[in-house]
C-alpha cells in the first residue's frame, strides 16, 4: 500500500483510480454496425479510457496498470480509469468487460487464469476467444518451487526421490486450487509419475508461515512472493517452472534441467472487446507497445522478476491459443477442480 500511496502521488489529476464502485456510464452508445465491419472514427479515444484490472487494489498489477495509463492518459489527452473488480477468479470483471461496447474504451488486464478458466470450470459467462481480441502480451514469468531452509530437499532430483520413496506423503502449497503455481505442481506430478498432496491457501503468507513451521513440504508461488523470506534466509528456491533460468534468480536451475520438456510460464496482458475496429485495435496494440518499451515501465516489470513480451496482438492471439491448449492439458490430467 505504501508503495501505491507513493506512485499514486506521481499521478496527474486527469488519471482517475477506481477502486470497487462501479464507474458511471461512458455515455456514448454502443458501437455502430459500420465501426463494427472495421471503420474507425476520426479520432481515438473520445472519451475515458476504462482499464479493468481482475484484483485487489493495491497489488503489482495495479501499480503496473496505472503506471501505464499515466503515460496513455499523456498520449491520448483522455483520464485512463483502472478499475478494480476482484471476484471469482477473475471471472467477475472478464464478465463485465465481456459486455463492455466494442469502441476499444474498455480494456481488460489479464494473467495466466484467464487461459486456465475455460477448461477449470464446466461454463463460464463469456467466451475468452468469441468474446476478446487480444492486444499485447505484457509479460511471462515462471513460477518457482521454494523449501525451508530446514528441508533436506535441495534440488529437484532431491524432491523426486523423497517423493517416490514416500507416495501421497509429501505436500505442496499454492495460492489456490486451478492458479498457474497448483497446475505448475500437477505438471511436475505428472511428468514425473509421483504423487504428492496439494494444500490451498488463500495467500502466500499464511502458506510460508506453515512451510516454515514444516507443516507443508514445498511452496509453489512467484519469485516475487517468496522474495523477502529467501533474503532473510529462511527459504530456498530449487527451481525455476520455466524453460530458461530467471534473471532474478540466476543460480536456481530449471525444472526442465531435470525434467526435460517441462515448461511453464505465467503472463500477463490486455485484451479488449471482439468487435473492436481493426483500426482501433492497431493503435491500441501500437500505444501498448511503445509504453511498454518505456525504461520506467520496463523496469517495473523486470523488478517482479519478468521478462517483458511487448507482442503484437496477432502474436499474442497465437500465444493464448498455445496457452489454452497447454492448460487444458494440464487441467484434464491432473482432475484440477476450482475451489
Amino acid at each position: 500500500m505504501a508503495a501505491a500511496a507513493l506512485l499514486g502521488g506521481l499521478l496527474p489529476a486527469a488519471l482517475l483510480i477506481v477502486s470497487a464502485a462501479p464507474v458511471a456510464a461512458q455515455g456514448a452508445p454502443a458501437a455502430s454496425t459500420s465501426m463494427a465491419q472495421g471503420a474507425a472514427p476520426a479520432a481515438f479515444p473520445v472519451r475515458p479510457v476504462r482499464m479493468i484490472n481482475p484484483f485487489s487494489g493495491g497489488g503489482g498489477i495495479e501499480l503496473t496498470a496505472r503506471q501505464m495509463g499515466q503515460h496513455l492518459s499523456e498520449r491520448w489527452g483522455q483520464p485512463v480509469i483502472v478499475d478494480n473488480r476482484p471476484g471469482a477468479a477473475t471471472i467477475v470483471a472478464t464478465e463485465i468487460a465481456s459486455k463492455a461496447a466494442p469502441d476499444g474504451h474498455t480494456l481488460l488486464l489479464i494473467t495466466t487464469t484467464f487461459a486456465i478458466n475455460p477448461s477449470l470450470y464446466g461454463k463460464l459467462p463469456y467466451d475468452p476467444v468469441r468474446d476478446f481480441t487480444p492486444l499485447i502480451q505484457l509479460t511471462a514469468q515462471p513460477n518457482i518451487v521454494v523449501v525451508s531452509t530446514a528441508s533436506p530437499i535441495y534440488t529437484v532430483k532431491d524432491l523426486l526421490v523423497a517423493a517416490r520413496a514416500k507416495p501421497g506423503e509429501l505436500t505442496f502449497a499454492s495460492p489456490g486450487a486451478g492458479s498457474a503455481p497448483h497446475l505448475s505442481a500437477e505438471q511436475l506430478k505428472t511428468m514425473a509419475k509421483i504423487d504428492m498432496i496439494h494444500v490451498p491457501y488463500k495467500g502466500i503468507p499464511p502458506a510460508i508461515t506453515d512451510l516454515l513451521g514444516g507443516r507443508i513440504t514445498m511452496l509453489f508461488t512467484t519469485a516475487l512472493s517468496a522474495a523477502p523470506q529467501m533474503k532473510a534466509g529462511k527459504i530456498r528456491a530449487i527451481a525455476v517452472t520455466s524453460a530458461k533460468r530467471n534473471r532474478m534468480l540466476p543460480d536456481v536451475p530449471t525444472m526442465s534441467e531435470t525434467l526435460p520438456g517441462y515448461d511453464l510460464n505465467a503472463l500477463q496482458g490486455i485484451v479488449v472487446r471482439a468487435g473492436t475496429p481493426k483500426a482501433i485495435v492497431e493503435r491500441l496494440g501500437r500505444d501498448l507497445r511503445e509504453v511498454v518499451a518505456m525504461p520506467d515501465v520496463r523496469a517495473r516489470l523486470e523488478a517482479e522478476g519478468a521478462d517483458v513480451i511487448g507482442s503484437t496482438p496477432e502474436q499474442f492471439a497465437a500465444a493464448l491459443r498455445r496457452e489454452m491448449t497447454t492448460w487444458s492439458q494440464i487441467v484434464k490430467a491432473s482432475g484440477a477442480k476450482p475451489e
